[in-house]
């Protein structure tokens, strides 16, 4: 039995391709981009500006499907949770916090996590495979459509489930759908991908796309990031930092956005305060601080307010934009840090199969970095 080509995994250049092959004009790509993305529909027989023959073989060869909810949530404060499923039983969650003027969705790029961050839920859940390009987007059709006559998506981050750029290609397939005029027409500034500090990939992705670039940092110096987040023993600060800056050396990206979870007693000292503003002294960035939001069985504690009032005015007099997030969603765990899903076979498995097309293979090989198999980190 033929597969079915998921149109959803496609963006325009995709599309354009897929008609081609189909013998159809170029133009078939952004009518179909129109239906599915801004009017949510998914069967071809009501795509009426198609011709009743070209529907009746995208049947046939073609489909748009999207991830199932299971589960939704709704947080006192006006977060919503979905648990979405995929092929294969596993799960991922996907989260929505609404704000005053905008509305960010924050979305999942793997099923589980393989980097091992401490002092994040996701990364206990362990790892069992990426994300299809459809899987990724399908969030965001889901929600555009939960949403409805509620409340306005305007943003996207992908800081859910997983680690983006150790699913490059879907990744960026993904970004382009969000950002395209005929999908959901989001501005660059409006698109967030979320690193741990893949360091090649960083550079490749400023070579392919406008995204904004937030990195999770957490530490002002190696040897504690090397705790906390244990992709840095592969790829240390310093290097981190010029894969910082080359990202934002052109112009239509402004600053790189450093998030930070504040961990009681470990990474929220005035001395540590002082050691991150001369870190980040030479970067244009922001910093983003987060409170620590607790999870079963975790060592950490969330620093005290005092203690991130503390922090926050060191960066602030060095001149550093800083900001605190807001807590949102912790009542139905759907806080940062607190997304886990649901995560079948966690099989430990080599990086090769994991990423058998990526250029990353071989970049979290041996080396100073032993420990990552297949249970992953996360952020």
């Amino acid at each position: 039995m033929t597969v079915k080509q998921n149109l959803l995994n496609l963006d325009r250049v995709g599309l354009e391709a897929f008609f081609a092959d189909m013998g159809e004009k170029p133009f078939r790509a952004t009518q179909v981009l129109k239906w599915m993305h801004q009017m949510g529909v998914s069967d071809f027989d009501e795509m009426t500006n198609l011709s009743k023959a070209l529907r009746t073989r995208l049947t046939e060869v073609a489909e748009v499907r999207v991830p199932e909810i299971v589960f939704e949530q709704k947080s006192d404060d006006g977060t919503y949770k979905w648990v979405l499923e995929l092929d294969g039983q596993n799960r991922i969650e996907t989260v929505f916090i609404p704000e005053e003027g905008r509305g960010t969705l924050c979305v999942s790029s793997q099923v589980g996590c393989a980097l091992e961050c401490t002092f994040c839920s996701t990364a206990q859940q362990g790892f069992n495979r990426n994300l299809s390009a459809a899987e990724i987007i399908g969030q965001v059709w889901v929600a555009a459509r939960a949403l409805e006559g509620k409340a306005n998506l305007t943003n996207v981050v992908m800081m859910g489930m997983g680690e983006p750029l150790l699913n490059f290609n879907n990744t960026v397939t993904s970004l382009n759908i969000m950002m395209d005029d005929f999908a959901y027409g989001l501005a660059k500034r409006r698109v967030t991908v979320s690193t741990s500090g893949v360091v090649p990939a960083m550079y490749r992705l400023a070579e392919v796309s406008d995204a904004s670039l937030a990195v999770s940092l957490h530490a002002p110096n190696d040897e504690l990031r090397n705790e906390l987040v244990p992709l840095n023993k592969k790829y240390p600060i310093a290097e981190l930092l010029d894969a910082c800056k080359h990202y934002i050396k052109d112009e239509k990206r402004r600053k790189i956005t450093f998030e930070y979870v504040m961990l009681s007693g470990i990474n929220d000292s005035v001395e540590q305060a002082h050691e991150l503003k001369h870190l980040l002294a030479d970067v244009p960035c922001k910093v983003n601080l987060i409170p620590f939001n607790p999870f079963p069985n975790t060592q950490y504690k969330r620093s005290s307010n005092n203690a991130i009032h503390r922090f926050t005015n060191v960066l602030k007099e060095a001149g550093l934009v800083t900001t605190t997030r807001k807590t949102r969603g912790d009542d139905i765990d759907a806080a940062c840090g607190q997304l886990v899903g649901k995560v079948k076979d966690k099989t430990k498995r080599q990086l090769k199969q994991l990423y058998p097309d990526s250029h990353e293979v071989g970049l979290l090989e041996k080396s100073s970095f032993d420990r990552l198999s297949v249970k992953q980190y996360s952020r």
